[in-house]
């Protein structure tokens, strides 16, 4: 039964509802509020904003941790569909807060466009609900979550006693564990930062040719106080993020273009 004062909180993530990152990341919320988590039956790492519009969407009960008291729900869409159907079908009311993660990578840089991690909390934010991203440097499925708790738990109790302007999510990513200890937390910018594609150009056993993404990572940023700065000298970057994205100081010059003439 939830308890009156004790802040209501929507769980996600893009790894799938079983990642080591999302089980962390709901023994830290139990210990701030109210959990129900809603989180894709599979992984959907690099999905994006991007919603199930041409297929069924399941949502079912599970138990993952059968000693836990959290109501979980495993989703067969993506980790905005798992937002929506949480606020319109699983919730009986509007969530004080939700978190997306922790995921296993960065989501520094343009890496939040890309993100379903960013993108679950981008469709909170949308919802007008107060939401965090929190990420980790480190893709390991063996990753050690351990010293990301203290972190995550502070600026999640300071989001919930401070609140977020309307049209504002926080994007929070956390060094890979070292022998270095983090040296504490930075609000930055997000950085000029992109990847460099490249495909390898492949031929099934069939004789048909496919392709495999990669390439490399490329911050183009000569400036101060962004988001690769802050994580490459051992912080806790976060970067408050909006999600219009009109470009408000070009509306001026592209009125003068007169291009209704």
């Amino acid at each position: 039964m939830q308890e009156e004062n004790k802040p209501l909180i929507l769980v996600t993530n893009d790894d799938g509802i079983t990642a080591p990152g999302i089980r962390h990341l709901i023994k830290i919320m139990k210990t701030i509020g109210d959990v129900v988590v809603v989180a894709p039956d599979s992984p959907q790492s690099g999905m994006g904003h991007a919603i199930t519009i041409s297929d069924n969407l399941y949502c079912d009960p599970v138990t993952i941790d059968k000693y836990s008291q959290v109501k979980e729900y495993s989703c067969s869409g993506t980790p905005a569909d798992c937002v929506k159907i949480a606020t319109q079908e699983i919730l009986k009311r509007k969530p004080d807060l939700c978190v997306s993660g922790i995921n296993h990578g960065s989501n520094s840089s343009i890496n939040v466009i890309y993100s379903g991690t960013m993108s679950a909390a981008v469709e909170a934010g949308v919802e007008g609900i107060p939401a965090i991203g929190f990420s980790l440097l480190d893709y390991s499925m063996e990753a050690n979550f351990d010293h990301t708790t203290k972190y995550v738990k502070r600026i999640t109790e300071s989001v919930i006693k401070n609140g977020l302007p309307k049209g504002v999510v926080l994007n929070v990513n956390i060094p890979k564990a070292s022998d270095e200890k983090i040296k504490g937390i930075q609000v930055c910018r997000q950085a000029n930062a992109r990847w460099e594609e490249k495909f390898d150009k492949r031929q099934n056993p069939q004789g048909r040719d496919y392709y495999w993404l990669s390439g490399d990572f490329v911050n183009q940023d000569e400036g101060k106080n962004t988001d690769v700065e802050a994580l490459e000298a051992g912080y806790v970057s976060v970067v408050p993020v909006k999600f219009d994205l009109t470009a408000h100081d070009f509306i001026n010059e592209l009125n003068s273009w007169n291009i209704d003439d």
